[in-house]
């Protein structure tokens, strides 16, 4: 009787020694025997790499496979233009939505080609106003505002791309060419060596244009200012940190505007707490404008620019020569007050650190206890001579 292994029939031959002998082949696939390489090579994998897919089969000719593929591809490229066409037409709608609810406050001026949007009020010693990162002169509060207005000139500046003010070009937005700006318009407004208030990345803004154009500025009052390297945005302004101009473009142009709508909320309570968001923040403080296409572009173009300057701006601290006070939150939670604060007050001789109750957005939630610490720098810098009386 023959004996049986795994795969191979064994019989003895007429020698007595047993010979090997090839089972029966599989029936080959329909695919093989249309004889295409392509086929054969569908046919031996296992399982199909098709199943499920509608329509194919290992058993598809390879003409047949083209143009299913083909005309899966062009299904996938249309949905996604209707999607995109379809957001954007949302993000237009959002746009002059916000745009009625958010007038121009100010002035248009023309600084080195680039429009500039900015305030200008009250009439005395000058005291010039930068927001931060995804802001607008409205994030000061009114009250801010009124306090300092009531004896001094003070000009609010959207800083290029934010609020109502024109972006750079292209590849053009640098923290150096932002502080440029403000320099000019300093000079435009015939303003003598003001006193320049810098919020967040504003205050990043405001110790370039110090360092760049010392005979602009008379001296510097930088509340929660972003002063040192950063790793890491912020977890509240992450959805902004695309690298890439080309996608940031895409997404502001479809998805920012509608989808920024409905997770502004959000956003906002983040960059305010632990401090609660203030009622109509959204439209009285600006916050909704930075949801716009440009806005937003602008945004995230602002934090590939104060990433790359940071590093080389904060070795330049020594070099000051002017007084440089710094007010924090106590329980900021976007910028560390030992960090941005206590390094920077190290850093520069002379410089001074008060920290009060409060979190990032003091500008806003505390408007008369800062107002109150602005006003005191600038009788300090005053009685030193920095300022003029």
């Amino acid at each position: 009787m023959p004996v049986r292994l795994q795969g191979l029939s064994r019989h003895p031959s007429r020698t007595g020694r047993h010979e090997h002998a090839p089972l029966p082949m599989e029936e080959p696939c329909a695919a093989v025997r249309n004889g295409g390489d392509l086929d054969r090579r569908l046919c031996g994998t296992r399982p199909c790499p098709f199943h499920g897919i509608a329509g194919l089969s290992c058993h598809t000719s390879s003409t047949t496979l083209v143009a299913s593929m083909v005309t899966l591809l062009m299904n996938v490229a249309s949905a996604t233009a209707i999607t995109l066409f379809v957001f954007g037409l949302l993000s237009r709608a959002t746009r002059s939505w916000i745009k009625g609810r958010i007038p121009r406050d100010g002035k248009i001026i023309a600084v080195d080609g680039l429009d500039l949007h900015y305030v200008d009020r009250g009439v005395g010693r000058p005291i010039v106003l930068i927001h931060g990162l995804s802001g607008q002169l409205r994030n000061f509060a009114p009250a801010l505002v009124n306090r300092l207005a009531a004896d001094h000139r003070v000009i609010l500046i959207d800083r290029p791309g934010s609020g109502y003010s024109a972006p750079f070009p292209a590849g053009k937005n640098t923290l150096a060419g932002q502080a440029d700006k403000v320099a000019s318009l300093i000079a435009e407004l015939g303003l003598n060596a003001p006193l320049i208030v810098g919020h967040s990345l504003g205050g990043a803004v405001a110790l370039n244009l110090a360092l760049n154009h010392p005979g602009e500025v008379g001296g510097l009052a930088l509340i929660a200012p972003a002063t040192q390297p950063i790793d890491k945005p912020a977890l509240a302004f992450r959805a902004m940190a695309i690298p890439s101009d080309v996608l940031r473009r895409l997404v502001s142009l479809t998805f920012a505007a509608p989808l920024g709508l409905l997770i502004f909320d959000r956003f906002a309570r983040a960059v305010f707490a632990p401090e609660p968001m203030p009622t109509q923040f959204a439209t009285k403080g600006g916050g909704l404008l930075v949801i716009r296409p440009d806005s937003y572009f602008a945004a995230g173009g602002d934090m590939i620019a104060v990433r790359e300057a940071l590093p080389v701006l904060a070795a330049r601290y020594p070099s000051l020569r002017m007084p440089v006070d710094v007010l924090f939150g106590r329980s900021d939670q976007v910028l560390e007050p030992d960090i941005h604060g206590v390094r920077l007050r190290d850093a520069v001789p002379g410089a001074t650190l008060t920290q009060i109750e409060g979190g990032h957005m003091i500008v806003y939630t505390r408007p008369e206890i800062v107002a109150d610490w602005i006003l005191a720098q600038d009788t300090k810098n005053v009685q030193i001579g920095r300022l003029n009386d």
